[in-house]
């Protein structure tokens, strides 16, 4: 599978925005899809994940009450709403993709990865 992020941008503490991972090939549905980010200097972090149904979703205690992750199957296509923005959301965000049963909060367990986009929060 091919995933393409989308959505980022410049934003001022406490804006919104959506990100969008497009998915190509008919198998979308399978996988257990998750959002990562990775600032400047720092590991990349867990910010959720959702299961291939859509019906259980999980976030890091940093996304929590501020951020949403959806999908829709038909569309091939998994969101991140992001909230309440604040200047340490500053990073790149991933999108990826892995066969249920994994490790979803951590990078080595996914098999598929987007090209990332940037989202910058200013003060």
């Amino acid at each position: 599978v091919q995933l393409q992020a989308s959505g980022g941008g410049l934003v001022q503490a406490g804006d919104s925005l959506r990100l969008s991972c497009a998915a190509s090939g008919r198998t979308f549905s399978s996988y257990v899809m998750g959002w990562f980010r990775q600032a400047p200097g720092k590991e990349r972090e867990f910010v959720g994940c959702i299961t291939s149904s859509g019906g259980r979703i999980f976030y890091a205690d940093s996304a929590k009450g501020r951020f949403t992750i959806s999908r829709d199957n038909a569309k091939n296509t998994v969101y991140l709403q992001m909230n309440s923005l604040k200047p340490e959301d500053t990073a790149v965000y991933y999108c990826a993709a892995t066969f249920p049963g994994g490790e979803y909060r951590k990078p080595r367990g996914y098999n598929y990865w987007g090209q990332g986009t940037q989202v910058t929060v200013s003060s």
